[in-house]
């Protein structure tokens, strides 16, 4: 069996609106492999939930994916059937929304959809879907799952809503889970609770995880890989370790200095000036260049994604690393 199971290629995802056409994932290269974290960073409007939701092929029109290849375990996803999507997604392929109440039905009881989901893939009984579900809540950490499992969405906490759709997504034993910011409207707390579930469940089941979020000390705490994305675009990739103590693209630099934790005690917060582009008006060349310190005349051609060192990196004026 591979190591990687996800492999993305040159995947472009476009909206086509009245102001014109909108490249919301513009030519973009990832992988993961079997038991690995990969964290997608960047601000809003980055196109890091239009990736996730262009794996499951859950693009909409106006959008649409135009190009690349997805291969998930060897299969390509792109252009695949519905039906043939329909059986990946949920059982194979599962996905984490931010809002859990886009997962959760509020006029069912946690057990009625727990066993809903499970039957829509597999044969069992009602005994067994409840076993089954009682058993994934005290995974996630859920205090009391057999009564958990009679109570509906609005009589638990947003923390306890979010870990009921992490157990749905992880009631087929699926082979990855896309995770988009599930725990931004969480407190700090919680949000650790479930970072450590999530953690464990990698290393002990061997799901592979793309885990999108904004918030660089997340996948600090979480991620083995990281992928940094700007106006559509990879920008730069590689182990979270090395990316996190040595950036190589401004960009990166730029959002590791504006976390609070880093700054000086009584000191400004250092902040990247100017703000993200608009998709439908990018500038020739680096879509960074007019917020980047470093650019130049040669900005105005856009460079390349170049490996460096275990990563890679999209900029002409890449930073030297630091000791």
């Amino acid at each position: 069996m591979s190591a990687r199971l996800l492999e993305i290629r040159g995947l472009r995802t476009h909206f086509t609106t009245r102001a014109g056409n909108l490249p919301a994932v513009d030519g973009i290269d990832l992988a993961v492999d079997r038991g690995r974290i990969l964290g997608l960073v960047g601000e809003s409007g980055s196109g890091k939930t239009v990736t996730g939701f262009s794996i499951l092929g859950l693009v909409d029109p106006p959008g649409r994916i135009v190009g690349g290849s997805v291969r998930f375990d060897g299969q390509e996803l792109v252009g695949m059937d519905r039906e043939g999507l329909r059986r990946l997604r949920g059982r194979r392929i599962a996905m984490v929304f931010q809002d859990p109440m886009m997962t959760l039905n509020p006029v069912l009881s946690v057990g009625e959809q727990m066993a809903l989901a499970l039957r829509a893939h597999q044969d069992a009984s009602r005994a067994e879907a409840r076993t089954r579900s009682r058993d994934l809540l005290g995974l996630v950490g859920i205090p009391s799952p057999e009564e958990r499992l009679d109570a509906y969405p609005h009589q638990l906490s947003g923390g306890m809503r979010q870990r009921v759709a992490i157990a749905i997504a992880l009631l087929h034993r699926p082979d990855l889970i896309i995770a988009d910011e599930p725990t931004t409207a969480l407190d700090v707390s919680i949000q650790g609770q479930i970072l450590h579930e999530m953690r464990r469940l990698a290393r002990e089941t061997g799901v592979a995880l793309v885990w999108i979020t904004h918030d660089l000390a997340v996948v600090s705490n979480l991620a083995d890989d990281i992928a940094v994305m700007y106006a559509g675009r990879i920008v730069e990739t590689g182990p979270a370790r090395e990316v996190l103590a040595r950036p190589r693209h401004p960009y990166t630099r730029g959002l590791l200095d504006s976390v609070p934790g880093e700054a000086q005690p009584g000191a400004m917060l250092a902040q990247i000036p100017g703000s993200t582009p608009s998709l439908l008006r990018l500038p020739p060349g680096c879509s960074f260049r007019e917020r980047c310190a470093r650019a130049s005349a040669a900005c105005g051609e856009m460079p390349g994604l170049r490996a460096l060192g275990d990563g890679a990196v999209r900029c002409h004026h890449a930073l030297e690393p630091t000791p």
